[in-house]
């Protein structure tokens, strides 16, 4: 895997990684892992070990909770649930956007269960409390009756938030020392490239899969797309893949040389730039592929009437074998054709729930039942294995100190 230099920005971050594709591309080769990986089956199965990811992956290390233009304005607000934790996603009048945990101080109700809305305050619906909408309790009902207490420490939970490159990360632990630039390596430099903070939120699918790790490795790996997607992308569709790492974040491109695929914005062909000097490559083709932040997330560019990207969101269900996935399409402008991009955005998530997952859940009984004691990534599955090797790392991490060393370092 080729760790991509990110002392430049924008454009010019991109252009060696377009060297390197095109120079593949030319010469038919493709950049290998050095083995063939074997994993546990149990990995997928095992509800202590599950447990153990919920507490010491998912709960430690920054989450990204959404894109940043869901909610563009002052006083808007969603609600998401993470590893069984409802948080009110909020931006305040001064633009910062605050993560609260969706419980009230007094006697633990929940605040509030609309998926989305705009306000500067959550009252809550027990009796009656009044938080603003960067967590403060500024309002106790009946305040004289209930008696004297100090309401600068009855505030809302508060988890760190951090903000760049068009979306929002949170770390689920209020207290946590995990440095979270230094968790992403630069990758939201790279990002920043697509300029996220201008496009607009346009649509969201949320929907069930299997096991999480299960769900997420189908968006790590291009070898199984000309088989399981032969009807969507066809069976000369790429099924190779190149990665470039940034910590542990990865991005995909192709090597395939063919012009004009309908998986060239998904699946990062470039082949459009091969016989262009590099003045003309344009910055919207050099963003094309998959680009994955840890631990769940991927990103992946299509056309709908316009550029847009689909943001998945893969988070564990409430047993080993469950996980939920969120959809959000976001665009660089609004769809021309408003109802043509809905059925579009529609048809990628049938692809995802009846081709992905129904295939990652048929996969289930046979590794819980212990009929195979090991799942291979073979050496054309570096994305895979890049990100297994990492989950295991940062289950060692014994505290936050030792996760900031471990991203400081960057490398495996």
């Amino acid at each position: 895997m080729l760790t991509s230099n990110i002392d430049n920005s924008g454009r010019e971050n991109l252009l060696p990684i377009a060297r390197d594709v095109i120079k593949h591309a030319k010469a038919g080769t493709l950049r290998k892992a050095k083995n063939v990986m074997r994993l546990p089956a149990s990995n997928y199965t095992d509800a202590a070990r599950f447990k153990t990811e919920l507490d010491k992956v998912i709960k430690r290390v920054p989450i990204v909770l959404g894109p940043s233009c869901e909610i563009p304005n002052p006083g808007d607000f969603k609600t998401i649930n993470v590893a069984g934790i409802s948080l009110i996603l909020s931006r305040t009048k001064d633009g910062k956007a605050n993560a609260l945990i969706n419980v009230c101080s007094h006697r633990g109700a929940c605040l509030t269960k609309e998926e989305k809305g705009n306000s500067n305050r959550f009252s809550c619906p027990y009796h009656g409390w009044n938080f603003s909408n960067s967590g403060e309790l500024i309002a106790i009902s009946s305040e004289s009756d209930f008696g004297k207490i100090e309401k600068k420490n009855y505030g809302l939970k508060c988890l760190p938030v951090y903000e760049s490159a068009g979306l929002i990360w949170a770390i689920m632990n209020p207290d946590s020392k995990v440095d979270i630039p230094n968790f992403l390596s630069g990758y939201d430099e790279m990002l920043e490239t697509f300029a996220f903070s201008d496009w607009i939120f346009v649509s969201k699918r949320t929907f069930k899969g299997p096991n999480w790790k299960i769900a997420y490795d189908g968006y790590l790996e291009y070898y199984h797309v000309p088989v399981l997607h032969r009807e969507t992308f066809g069976v000369n569709a790429t099924n190779r893949g190149l990665y470039y790492s940034w910590g542990p974040h990865q991005h995909i491109k192709s090597p395939a040389t063919e012009q004009g695929h309908i998986a060239t914005e998904t699946l990062g062909y470039l082949a459009d730039l091969m016989d262009k000097p590099e003045d003309e490559w344009d910055t919207e083709t050099l963003t094309y592929g998959v680009w994955t932040v840890f631990p769940s997330t991927s990103i992946a560019s299509f056309d709908a009437g316009g550029r847009g990207v689909l943001i998945s969101q893969i988070l564990p269900g409430e047993k080993v074998d469950e996980s939920i996935t969120t959809q959000y399409y976001i665009m660089e402008k609004p769809p021309s054709n408003p109802e043509a991009a809905e059925e579009q955005f529609d048809f990628f998530q049938r692809v995802v729930m009846n081709e992905d997952y129904a295939t990652g859940a048929s996969s289930q009984p046979g590794l819980k039942e212990g009929v195979i004691d090991h799942v291979l990534f073979g050496r054309n599955e570096l994305g895979n294995q890049h990100f297994h090797q990492w989950v295991d790392k940062v289950l060692k991490a014994n505290n936050d100190k030792d996760l900031n060393a471990i991203f400081s370092n960057g490398d495996l």
